[in-house]
């Protein structure tokens, strides 16, 4: 009988390392070194969060994304190329950067929240998918899901 759907076997990775992989994630954390030396005006995200258990779930999940993004490669994965995933991360990454413009700007609405919490992780979501990563993938899921609660629980509601 055969299965359909995702398989997952770890006879299809390897261990190596993907350059694409990690500059996502620096051009991704980039504006966040720029946050943490320069501060914006009216810089609400430096207060203290009210949702640390899910905050520091999120810590554990977004190291052990980036680790399987970077350095477990899955063997059949084709080489980058402007797909429509590809596509959609780069799309994704631009409207990350423009939610940062924004709050350096002064603006601290909901969207600009928005903006500063699922593009990013849309981006590699995108990025894990078109590696077909299923490890990698399920990291970010759990990563998404607890940044998501974090932006919106201190922030938006």
């Amino acid at each position: 009988m055969e299965t359909k759907g995702v398989e997952f076997s770890m006879k299809k990775y390897k261990i190596g390392f993907d350059f694409w992989g990690l500059l996502l994630f620096l051009v991704i954390m980039l504006p966040n070194f720029i946050w943490m030396a320069i501060p914006a005006p009216n810089d609400i995200l430096r207060v203290s969060s009210i949702t640390p258990i899910i905050d520091t779930i999120g810590s554990i999940f977004q190291v052990i994304f980036i680790l399987l993004m970077c350095i477990l490669i899955r063997k059949d994965s084709a080489k980058i190329k402007f797909s429509k995933i590809i596509i959609g991360m780069i799309i994704s990454v631009i409207c990350y950067f423009i939610g940062w413009i924004f709050y350096y700007c002064g603006f601290t609405n909901s969207l600009i929240i928005v903006l500063l919490t699922i593009p990013p992780c849309l981006a590699f979501i995108l990025y894990t998918i078109d590696r077909k990563n299923v490890l990698a993938l399920i990291s970010v899921i759990i990563f998404t899901i607890c940044h998501i609660i974090y932006g919106f629980v201190n922030y938006i509601i």
